[in-house]
């Protein structure tokens, strides 16, 4: 496990700038206020009006709301950025963040480009600072019960299963949202929430993913913006992993089917509720074991504990480049039509996609 140095980080008054008022960024604005001995004493956002409001709401003085964030980042004292911007900004604002020797929570996904999740990942292991990301599933007490039966324990997955819907047609129709520009988001469904059950079955299982193939439908004839897939994703213990993703539906919904020779725990989720979780054993009963979800602990709870007690966060720098190559190598195989050997198509896959 890697080392974090505690010298320049005080045990008190940890000083937080939020960069990305948006709704993600009011979330965890409420959440660092709840964390004791912790203060959100700095905003940016290049929208006024969301300044204005988040500055009252989040109780801000007007003096430390700021519409550019490199100038927030210069002028106040602060100890780490939490980053909720849209996802084609992250890089270049992980990036300013670290600069400054500060540590670091953003949301997902890592970057827009591989290139660019590599060059975090190289950052992420030549300083002490602590980064994670926003992968919120690591934290829920079904997903780690999941992943100490297998990236942490014994057992050996044979066959998963994952799926994701969720309903972005507005998007697609008016074309206006953040979400459907390029330079801001980087891709369609997928990477902007499919990512989250890709990142979740490589964390839960701990598995070595070695060739992806995907069937993609895009909405737009330079194949940016998906609006489903469905994707395999192979393993290097000969384990199979199917995942399906839309966004043109009416409802969101969401599972992951793990099994392994013991039986399978299954994780589930309806609209945007607490995901919950229950095991079947090796002859097919069902088990409801009890997980305490009430308490479970935010991001910003689980950030500053990483922070101060100087250990890995939950959701790491590897934890995310994993999920980009895959997320990456699906789209590449959604508009080519061939079979992603990832060892081939990334010569660096050693670096991140083992430990």
């Amino acid at each position: 496990m890697r080392e974090y140095n505690m010298a320049d980080s005080p045990p008190t008054d940890f000083r937080v700038g939020l960069v990305g008022l948006g709704s993600l960024g009011i979330r965890l604005g409420r959440q660092f206020d709840s964390v004791p001995n912790t203060e959100l004493v700095a905003i940016a956002d290049i929208n006024e009006d969301n300044l204005v409001e988040a500055g009252s709401e989040l109780e801000v003085a007007a003096s430390a709301r700021y519409t550019d964030y490199e100038t927030m980042l210069a002028e106040e004292p602060l100890d780490a950025a939490a980053i909720a911007t849209p996802n084609g900004l992250h890089y270049a604002q992980v990036v300013a963040a670290l600069e400054r020797d500060l540590h670091v929570l953003c949301e997902k996904p890592l970057a827009t480009s591989v290139e660019d999740a590599r060059d975090l990942y190289r950052r992420n292991q030549e300083t002490d600072r602590v980064i994670m990301l926003g992968y919120q599933r690591h934290l829920n007490p079904a997903f780690i019960m999941a992943r100490e039966r297998w990236a942490t324990g014994d057992n050996d997955p044979t066959f998963i299963t994952g799926e994701i819907t969720h309903d972005w047609r507005s998007y697609y129709e008016s074309m206006d949202d953040w979400r459907m520009n390029p330079e801001l988001s980087g891709g369609g469904h997928l990477l902007n929430v499919g990512s989250h059950v890709i990142d979740a079955i490589l964390w839960v299982t701990g598995l070595t993913p070695t060739h992806v193939n995907a069937n993609v439908e895009f909405h737009d004839e330079d194949k940016i913006f998906d609006k489903q897939s469905s994707i395999t994703i192979e393993f290097e213990n000969g384990a199979l992993a199917n995942v399906s993703d839309s966004g043109i539906v009416a409802c969101t919904r969401e599972h992951i089917h793990i099994w392994d020779d013991d039986g399978a725990v299954y994780l589930e989720g309806r609209e945007w509720d607490e995901r919950t979780g229950y095991t079947i054993d090796a002859e097919g009963t069902e088990h409801d074991p009890y997980l305490d979800y009430h308490g479970r602990q935010t991001k910003a709870e689980a950030f500053i504990e990483a922070v101060r007690e100087g250990t890995e966060p939950p959701i790491t720098v590897q934890d995310a480049f994993r999920t980009m190559i895959v997320t990456m190598a699906a789209y590449e195989s959604g508009r080519t039509g061939e079979r992603i050997d990832l060892a081939e198509r990334y010569s660096f896959v050693g670096d991140g996609l083992v430990d």
